[in-house]
């Protein structure tokens, strides 16, 4: 990695530390023990969009994304024994904590957004296929506090307030709605257009 990729890397977890709800959140998902798993998306991104724009650190996060990959048991039973055991884990803070086992999301995802999904074959490729290359991008850390970033796609869109379309899977629209609601929240945000 260059030396601009470690400034990032080091600038991703000085700003994620401020979000004491977050670095709260990856501290007890470590002791769920979720097979591949790492905290997502928006939580991730829009955390750095408040420390850069000077925003309370958990401003506008409705959620924080848990998701993780198991493919030995793809039930919903078994999914839903991984959310109820979150529950135990996250009921007590003022957040709501969102568990999914993306290697299920493709039995759900065509009757939900409109388009087929092949099954992913880990959690990393789940992450690649989110709607804006922006927040392709996952955090975990180990018990002992090691901390491990997946950023397919860098992390310089983020610090710089850009949303860029991926259009590996998510459709137009879906891309479209949530940078509108993006940009309600952050009007900073510079979000570039879809391109066919």
């Amino acid at each position: 990695m260059d030396t601009e990729g470690l400034r990032q890397l080091d600038a991703l977890r000085a700003a994620l530390r401020r979000n004491e709800l977050l670095t709260e959140v990856l501290t007890r998902a470590a002791v769920l023990d979720l097979p591949g798993w790492y905290l997502a998306a928006g939580c991730v991104v829009q955390t750095v969009w408040n420390v850069v724009t000077g925003r309370p650190p958990a401003y506008g996060i409705r959620d924080y994304d848990l998701v993780y990959f198991d493919d030995r048991d793809l039930s919903w039973a078994a999914e839903n024994a991984a959310i109820t055991a979150g529950a135990g884990v996250f009921g007590d803070l003022p957040a709501v904590v969102e568990i999914r086992n993306e290697a299920r999301v493709h039995l759900w995802y065509e009757s939900r957004f409109g388009v087929p999904c092949r099954p992913y074959p880990s959690t990393e490729a789940a992450i690649d296929s989110f709607e804006a290359t922006t927040c392709c991008v996952g955090v975990r850390q180990s018990a002992g506090g090691r901390w491990r970033v997946y950023a397919p796609h860098g992390l310089a869109d983020v610090f710089n307030l850009v949303v860029r379309p991926n259009p590996v899977l998510a459709p137009r629209h879906v891309y479209e709605a949530k940078a509108r609601r993006w940009q309600e929240r952050w009007p900073e945000l510079v979000v570039l257009p879809w391109s066919e």
